[in-house]
C-alpha cells in the first residue's frame, strides 16, 4: 500500500472524523471484508486514495491487520494497553 501512496504526492490528508469513521467501521465488521468490500460498506463516501492512506495509518499504529485472504481485522486492545501502561517496567 505504501508504494501506491508515495507515487501520488497529491493525495488528500484525511480528517480525524474520517479516520475515526473508518476505524469504528472496521471494529464493527472485523474480519468480514477485504479493503474493497469495506470501502463500499462505509457509512459515508471516502475517496479511494484517502481511504488507502487511512488503512496504511491504522496498520502502522497496529490497530488493524490484514490476513492472507485480504480480510481486515481490528486488533487494538485498549484494556491490555492500559494494563501495560500501569506496569513500572514499561515506559510509555
Amino acid at each position: 500500500m505504501k508504494k501506491q501512496i508515495l507515487k501520488n504526492l497529491f493525495v488528500r490528508s484525511p480528517t480525524l472524523d474520517t479516520v475515526t469513521m473508518v476505524e469504528k467501521t472496521i471494529e464493527k465488521v472485523s474480519g468480514e471484508y477485504n479493503r474493497t468490500e469495506l470501502w463500499k460498506n462505509l457509512p459515508k463516501k471516502v475517496m479511494w486514495q484517502t481511504y488507502l492512506v487511512i488503512l496504511d495509518y491504522l496498520q502502522e499504529i497496529n490497530k488493524i491487520a490484514v490476513d492472507k485472504k485480504g480480510k481486515i481485522g481490528y486488533i487494538w486492545n485498549p484494556k491490555l494497553a492500559k494494563k501495560l501502561r500501569q506496569k513500572q517496567e514499561i515506559n510509555v
